[in-house]
């Protein structure tokens, strides 16, 4: 190769990717530090109310925190001291919680800073998210967003990989679910919406940061990850594993005793690209990742385990 070919092989490179640079910086997901808000399971400007559907259930659990902004008691029914209690919790019960509150507030604000709406139609979403696998990245939901049914968020084998979702307005899922394949984590998943959201008969994942309020229905609803509310938590048969559970609370000025201190977020940026692609199943019992030992709907069957051990407590 002479000298102008090789001159000439290296411009196309640079300019390669140059090109492409914007694009993936489109696509890349920007997560925020949740700090003390992580170790809540639901936390609510207004309060959390927890009552019992009908017929009632054996228990209905948090796995985390339970707080309120506001300081009075009756900001947060239905978890012990009260008597009986509807619902049970790991932690605790924490009033004039404006530390966490704070933080939620400053993660809810950086979502959308860090992460303008990409212009390419693969990442902004409308309507419903069943039936979609969707790769690392970040995505605009116009519109009211649903969920009918399965949303996969397929990691690529990155235990790191982040998902932010921002919605202008609400999401509300009826008979939906979100799984992990692929090495994803639940716990770098992050749901914000311009207003409420809603999940009836949903196990859904990731954090959820609302503009107004969050409720659950009936009694198989879950969530992996944290419920943050500007207004009210309602829990009506539902049960929350936050991803902090066995972090303290933190930061509270009122009740409840938790210890926590924020937790910084590790996570890589990961953009990918959106892929309509229904041949990962992950399950995992581990409520945050996906085992990626995953059955492919194709006709082969793969023995290859692919465990990610990566324990990664970061800023969910």
């Amino acid at each position: 190769m002479n000298h102008f070919q090789k001159h000439f092989s290296a411009s196309l490179i640079a300019l390669a990717a140059l090109l492409t640079a914007p694009l993936q910086g489109a696509w890349a997901a920007t997560a925020p530090v949740l700090g003390t808000a992580a170790s809540f399971g639901a936390l609510g400007g207004t309060g959390v109310t927890c009552t019992s559907p009908i017929p009632a259930l054996p228990a209905i659990t948090v796995a985390g925190n339970v707080g309120s902004l506001l300081t009075a008691p009756s900001s947060v029914t239905g978890f012990p001291p009260d008597s009986p209690p509807l619902c049970s919790l790991s932690g605790t019960v924490q009033l004039g919680a404006t530390a966490a509150y704070a933080d939620f507030m400053t993660a809810y604000t950086a979502i959308d800073t860090n992460n303008p709406c990409p212009t390419d139609a693969a990442h902004n979403l409308s309507g419903d998210l069943g039936g979609m696998t969707l790769s690392p990245g970040l995505y605009c939901i116009s519109g009211v967003g649903l969920l009918s049914s399965q949303l996969t968020l397929d990691g690529g084998g990155n235990a790191n990989a982040v998902w932010i979702f921002k919605a202008a307005s609400s999401i509300t899922a009826i008979g939906g679910s979100v799984v992990m394949a692929n090495g994803g984590n639940a716990c770098n998943v992050y749901w914000r919406t311009g207003t409420l959201v809603s999940l009836d008969n949903t196990q859904f994942v990731g954090n959820i940061l609302a503009g107004t309020a969050i409720t659950f229905t009936t009694p198989i609803s879950s969530l992996t990850g944290s419920a943050l509310a500007q207004t009210d938590v309602t829990m009506t048969g539902a049960s929350i594993t936050a991803c902090n559970a066995t972090v303290g609370g933190g930061g509270n000025n009122g009740g409840g005793n938790g210890n926590g201190g924020d937790n910084g977020n590790g996570n890589d940026n990961n953009g990918g690209k959106n892929h309509h692609s229904k041949d990962h199943e992950g399950s995992s019992n581990n409520p945050f990742e996906s085992s990626d030992n995953h059955n492919s709907n194709k006709d082969h069957n793969s023995n290859k385990d692919h465990n990610s051990s990566k324990d990664h407590n970061s800023d969910s």
